[in-house]
């Protein structure tokens, strides 16, 4: 039983229990205590000591979001001594700090100046004396050491969030800094660009690689055809940045803003996540009535900061990943094949443009063997949402005012399944209505498999398929949760014979390249609008997906065909970590 104390805050008393801190006592009373390297439940540090308080019977301020309450304690938040401490710790950390806030990519959304301002912090009577600059600037995730306040968040949340331990302090005193673990370049360790380090940053300093330049370059190039695919999450986030609400950006005005930024044709993902949907529950029927020739349980495919993770911490569990691509990299050799033969376009001039919620996606568009349709990389070139959301500013668009606009045909048709990829579990949930097709010849409820959603970290469930028998599945996100359950599995604590595993929290809703937001809620909202997109399409099923279906009549043949593992399938082994290249036993022609 946890014992309760009474606390006062600002002559304010309330009872609270004696493991909560001071900064959680004051939000029980809703009194703000300023903050800005705290983040709930992963990085409560008091490294700013912007959230000093003072504390009847102590000599020194104390910072309020790692000290706890005790009884009887008397706290007051805004006295003339807090307001000097925390003026003062503010400007030394300004002048730490790279203050060209008009050519930062956070100068709209920069929680340090956001403070800044809320502290009356109008002259630096420190000046700046920024950390230098020096980062290989084409690789996705740029650090900008002279915008580091020292806050420790990517820190925390590279090691509890994502247990990857990418990030660490290095050296002492004024010359503390964060760098790379074990003093290597960041293309030479085990990150998995998930870009969850650059959500948690308060600041400019981690940012991904910006492309807009790339794809404006392309757009503009009267020889060449630009395809643009969106990607499910990224219909639910695009707006948030520019001002619109959840009714104007619809997924039909993203597309007619596409449409007017100058791209030829734009083409949803949620198609090719129904290729990948029929391709990968094939393949786990195939394998599941196969089990004794693979081994299990089986492993979804479609996070690329997944299976970069899996490669660098477990490379003797790939032969358990689907070989089938992700739906990004499906679209991709699809409209450098089947589209350009459609439209009686040089495939060479056709240049695959991806609208992702995601940095990993930039370097799996890079990696050296995914050029399977034969024409250079089958994916070109990736933008983050948060990237798009630059280049509307720079159009100065006024999207709400634009007329809705349908994606283009042929592979602009999604079904309800191909929604759900968005979403912890959405994946799974999808691949399971195909899966029961495909081995009872009939459609399930679309709700049967819907136990698999929600926000948790690591979920089971099981389900009958008649014909087939029971399958275990699991369902994680947030590679910290990975790791749990792989370590289940592997040391026979669980046994699965399907699992879907998203590197971001909660999905791709909450990947690394959406638009910055601090507000718990966001995620949940973006989530409703996957689950609504779904509920609302006529087509609930992958496999019923109209445009797949002519796909697989005109081009493919059959899911699992000799054509379709050349264009939509890969070998696991083909590259492995940390620099994404390709392994040395690997073969593959570089035309």
């Amino acid at each position: 039983m946890v014992k309760q104390v009474q606390v006062t805050i600002d002559d304010r008393t309330t009872t609270v229990p004696e493991t909560m801190t001071i900064l959680a006592a004051a939000q029980t009373l809703d009194i703000k205590i300023p903050t800005l390297c705290f983040y709930w439940g992963i990085n409560e540090v008091g490294a700013c000591r912007i959230c000093a308080v003072e504390v009847e019977g102590s000599d020194q301020l104390v910072a309020a979001c790692n000290n706890r309450v005790t009884d009887c304690m008397i706290v007051h938040t805004n006295t003339a001594k807090v307001r000097a401490v925390r003026r003062l710790n503010m400007e030394l950390i300004l002048s730490r700090h790279d203050v060209q806030c008009t050519s930062c990519v956070r100068g709209g959304n920069c929680e340090l100046r956001q403070l800044a301002n809320d502290l009356n912090i109008i002259d630096q009577r420190f000046g700046y004396q920024p950390e230098s600059f020096d980062w290989n600037i084409d690789i996705p995730l740029i650090r900008d050491a002279g915008k580091c306040i020292k806050c420790m968040r990517c820190i925390n949340v590279c090691d509890q969030m994502q247990a990857c331990n990418i990030w660490d302090l290095k050296n002492r005193a004024t010359r503390t800094t964060v760098g790379v673990r074990g003093q290597i370049y960041l293309e030479n360790s085990l990150c998995t660009l998930c870009g969850q380090c650059i959500v948690h940053c308060p600041t400019g300093a981690l940012r991904e690689r910006d492309d807009v330049d790339q794809a404006l370059a392309a757009i503009e190039d009267p020889e060449i055809v630009t395809v643009i695919q969106v990607a499910p999450s990224a219909r639910t986030s695009w707006g948030e940045q520019l001002g619109l609400s959840r009714e104007q950006a619809s997924v039909k005005r993203l597309v007619a803003t596409l449409k007017r930024l100058g791209f030829d044709y734009v083409f949803d993902t949620d198609f090719s996540a129904d290729l990948t949907i029929v391709e990968e529950a094939s393949e786990f029927v195939q394998r599941f009535t196969h089990h004794d020739d693979f081994n299990w349980p089986m492993f979804t495919s479609c996070c690329s900061g997944w299976w970069r993770w899996l490669k660098g911490h477990y490379p003797d569990m790939v032969d358990n990943l689907s070989t089938a691509k992700s739906p990004q990299g499906m679209l991709g050799p699809m409209a450098k094949t089947y589209f350009a033969e459609k439209i009686g376009v040089d495939p060479s001039k056709i240049r695959c443009i991806s609208l992702m919620p995601c940095l990993a996606k930039k370097q799996e568009a890079a990696t050296g063997v995914l050029r399977d349709a034969g024409y250079g990389p089958d994916v070109d070139l990736v933008l983050t949402v948060r990237e798009l959301d630059r280049l509307i500013k720079s159009e100065f668009l006024d999207c709400a005012k634009l007329p809705e606009v349908d994606f283009d045909d042929p592979m602009g048709i999604g079904s309800g399944s191909g929604e759900l990829f968005g979403v912890s579990g959405g994946v799974m949930e999808a691949a399971l209505r195909s899966a029961y097709f495909y081995v009872t010849g009939s459609n399930p409820d679309p709700k049967a498999f819907a136990n698999v959603r929600g926000l948790e970290g690591w979920k089971e469930a099981q389900f009958d398929i008649p014909g087939a028998g029971t399958v275990q599945v699991a369902v994680a996100s947030g590679l910290a949760n990975a790791e749990k359950l792989i370590q289940a599995i592997r040391s026979g604590a669980a046994r699965y014979d399907f699992v879907e595993i998203m590197a971001c929290p909660g999905g791709c809703v909450n990947g690394g390249g959406q638009p910055i937001s601090q507000n718990a809620a966001t995620t949940m909202q973006r989530t409703q609008v996957i689950y609504g997109l779904d509920q609302r399409n006529q087509y609930r099923f992958s496999h019923g997906n109209p445009a797949i279906q002519q796909i697989y009549r005109e081009f493919l043949g059959a899911p699992l065909s000799e054509k379709s593992h050349r264009l939509l399938h890969t070998d696991q082994h083909a590259w492995g970590m940390p620099d994404g290249m390709p392994s040395a036993d690997a073969q593959y022609d570089e035309g």
